[in-house]
C-alpha cells in the first residue's frame, strides 16, 4: 500500500512545485510589466508637466496673430504655426495616399513576389533612416537643382518620412483581415478591387488611420529635414515656393538663444506641437469609433 502511494505522492509534490513555480513566474512577469508601465507613464507625465509648466506662461493672443520678431519686440509664432500646418498637411497629402497604395499592393497583390520583397526592404530602410539624411537628399534633388529653399521641398522631405510608416501599418492591418471576409465578398461576385476597397480597408480602417496618425506625429516635430529644405522665414509667407517658417525650426532657433522671450516662445511652441498632435489623435479616434458603432 505504501509502495503504490509513494509514486502518487511524488507526482503530487512535483505538480505542486510546478504550480508554485508558475505562479511565481506569473507574478514576477506581472510585476515587471506594471513597473515598466509606471516608468513609461512617469516619463511621459514628466515631459507633459515640463511642457505645461514652462509653456502655458507664453500663451497669449499676439502669439497666434504676430509673426516672428527680433528679441524684445514682442513677436509671435503665427507664421511658424501656419507654415507647419501647410508643410505637414501637404506632406500627409503626398505621403499617405502613396503609402496606402503601396501597403495595399504588398498585402493584396505582391505578397512574396521579388518586387514586393524589394519594396518592403526599401520601406523598412526608410523607416529607420535618420531624418537628416532625407533632408540632405531632398536638398540635393530639389533645393540645389532649383537654386533656392522652399516650403514645397520641406513638404516632400516630410512626405518621404511619413510614407514608410503608412506602408507598414497598412500592410499589417490588411493582413489581419480574415480570409473568410474576402472569400465571402468574392463569392457574391465582387471584383478584387471592390473587395479591397469596401471590405478589407473598411475592416482595417482604424488601424490604417492609426498609421496615418503616427506619420503625422512623426513629421510634425521634425527639424533636421526642414533646416535643409524650407530653411525658415521670419516674415509672413504662404508661398510654398519660398523659404517658409515652421514650429520645429523656430523652436530649434529660439531654444538655443540667450533671450528670455525667445526661450519662452520655444517652450510654448513645443507645447503647441504636442497639443496639436493630441487633438488630431482624439478627433480621429472619436470619428472612427463613431463609424464603427
Amino acid at each position: 500500500m505504501s509502495g503504490s502511494s509513494s509514486p502518487t505522492l511524488m507526482r503530487a509534490d512535483r505538480s505542486a512545485a510546478l504550480l508554485l513555480r508558475r505562479r511565481m513566474m506569473d507574478r514576477l512577469a506581472t510585476g515587471l510589466s506594471w513597473f515598466a508601465m509606471l516608468v513609461v507613464v512617469c516619463m511621459l507625465g514628466s515631459i507633459l508637466w515640463s511642457l505645461l509648466s514652462n509653456g502655458v506662461g507664453g500663451l497669449s493672443l499676439h502669439l497666434f496673430t504676430r509673426s516672428m520678431a527680433p528679441p524684445g519686440q514682442d513677436g509671435g509664432l503665427a507664421n511658424a504655426i501656419v507654415g507647419s500646418v501647410l508643410q505637414t498637411g501637404l506632406a500627409i497629402l503626398i505621403g499617405a495616399p502613396a503609402g496606402l497604395l503601396t501597403g495595399i499592393y504588398l498585402a493584396e497583390y505582391g505578397r512574396t513576389s521579388p518586387l514586393a520583397q524589394a519594396v518592403r526592404f526599401v520601406s523598412d530602410m526608410l523607416l529607420s533612416a535618420p531624418s537628416i539624411l532625407v533632408g540632405l537628399f531632398i536638398y540635393m534633388v530639389l533645393v540645389a537643382t532649383l537654386g533656392h529653399f522652399s516650403g514645397f521641398a520641406g513638404a516632400v522631405a516630410l512626405a518621404i518620412l511619413a510614407m514608410p510608416i503608412v506602408v507598414r501599418t497598412t500592410e499589417d492591418m490588411l493582413r489581419l483581415v480574415p480570409v473568410a471576409m474576402r472569400e465571402a465578398a468574392i463569392a457574391l461576385g465582387a471584383p478584387k478591387w471592390r473587395v479591397i476597397l469596401f471590405v478589407c480597408l473598411r475592416a482595417a480602417r482604424a488601424g490604417v488611420m492609426t498609421g496615418i496618425l503616427l506619420a503625422v506625429a512623426r513629421v510634425a516635430g521634425e527639424t533636421a529635414p526642414l533646416l535643409f529644405t524650407s530653411l525658415g522665414n521670419s516674415e509672413w509667407s504662404l508661398d510654398m515656393g519660398r523659404p517658409m517658417a515652421s514650429l520645429p525650426v523656430a523652436i530649434y532657433q529660439y531654444a538655443g538663444s540667450a533671450y528670455q522671450d525667445w526661450m519662452q516662445q520655444a517652450w510654448t511652441g513645443a507645447l503647441l506641437v504636442t497639443v496639436g498632435v493630441l487633438i488630431i489623435n482624439i478627433v480621429v479616434r472619436v470619428g472612427t469609433r463613431g463609424g464603427r458603432t
